[in-house]
């Protein structure tokens, strides 16, 4: 999180303690969600990554319908797994919501979040979404999928993750850095259908095949697409989603000229990953954290995620957006999240072996 001074963090404590006692909504990345003269049974408080319109107006509703109010404290995913172990049992999260299972995986390796029962979390988040443990429960899905030009490559000629080895594509993939969590979780899921070994083989033949050294996010590799960098990228579904529906005309021409492919469909499938949340160990509003991920997992708050995020739904009874909808159906790897965090730190010395920057 970003530091202040003691005035500004003084200053930041009373606004949020103000916010709280007139009931407004406050998304306040300094200071820490206070309850003031709130009562427990009125608040949950949520440390999170997700820096979304969507979330807050869910928030929002969510207030509305039980009169607990959400205190939003916003920061990069690192930062806030950083501070809730600096702040240990004096943290006031009652929730914290991130994106990657390679980091719910190592908030609860920390011992920063607990176990959180509950029929409906069950029932709308299924079991290969959520932790072996039900220390968190993943809330939207992302595939990470080819994306490539449609004037220099046909869907025809894509099949798998593994065929992006291939000499013919030599000089022509375009991907983020090892430090993406994204890839890291790309490349735990191989290790745990394929093996370490195979693994180790395809991060290897990535490598030799990219365009240039990995840089920037997923957008700057559909962008590098168009510009003529290479031909295919490895990218998340929503980027091109929201790229598609973004406020910027160049981003929109960029993303009208990228097709998706979903590779592995009759083989292992296609790598899945979600965007997910924990109730955290020192929670003072337990009960009232759990309500906020149930409703979180409703029909009604994943029916938003999916058309406003383009996400896809981790609830199965919720239909994904138009958009995605217009992608095609597709077949995930079929192998519980857990794994991806569970293979985190082999799959980074793997990278770190084969050269991947």
């Amino acid at each position: 999180m970003k530091r202040r001074s003691i005035v500004a963090s003084f200053v930041a404590v009373l606004t949020l303690a103000g916010a709280i006692l007139t009931g407004c909504s406050t998304t306040q990345p300094a200071a820490s969600p206070q309850q003031g003269g709130t009562s427990q049974s009125q608040v949950v408080n949520v440390y999170s990554d997700r820096n979304y319109d969507t979330d807050k107006k869910l928030f929002e509703s969510f207030t509305k319908e039980t009169g607990i109010k959400v205190n939003l404290v916003e920061g990069k995913s690192d930062e806030l797994i950083e501070r809730l172990a600096r702040e240990g049992k004096d943290t006031q999260a009652d929730l914290l919501v991130t994106a990657d299972v390679g980091r719910l995986f190592r908030a609860k390796d920390q011992g920063l979040l607990q176990t959180a029962t509950s029929d409906k979390l069950f029932k709308n988040v299924p079991e290969n979404l959520r932790d072996k443990d039900n220390q968190w429960f993943g809330l939207t899905v992302r595939a990470r999928v080819l994306v490539y030009s449609k004037d220099r490559v046909k869907p025809e000629q894509l099949s798998t993750y593994e065929d992006l080895t291939d000499p013919k594509w030599k000089g022509k993939i375009l991907v983020r850095s090892s430090s993406s969590v994204y890839n890291q979780s790309l490349l735990a899921s191989f290790i745990a259908v394929n093996g370490e070994d195979k693994a180790k083989a395809w991060a290897k033949g990535i490598v030799d095949n990219l365009a240039r050294d990995p840089k920037g996010a997923d957008r700057d590799q559909a962008k590098a697409v168009i510009a003529g960098e290479g031909d295919i990228a490895i990218m998340n579904t929503y980027y091109l989603g929201l790229m598609l529906n973004s406020a910027d005309p160049e981003e929109v021409k960029v993303a009208k000229q990228l097709g998706v492919f979903f590779p592995n469909q009759n083989t292992t499938g296609t790598h899945i990953n979600v965007s997910g949340v924990g109730v955290t160990k020192a929670a003072k509003n337990k009960d009232n954290a759990i309500k906020l991920i149930e409703f979180l997992s409703s029909d009604k708050a994943q029916k938003e995620f999916a058309e406003a995020n383009f996400e896809y739904p981790a609830n199965p009874t919720v239909q994904p957006s138009d958009l995605l909808k217009s992608w095609g159906t597709f077949k995930p790897q079929s192998i519980n999240l857990t794994k991806l965090g569970e293979n985190n730190k082999k799959a980074v010395e793997i990278m770190n072996q084969v050269g991947w920057k």
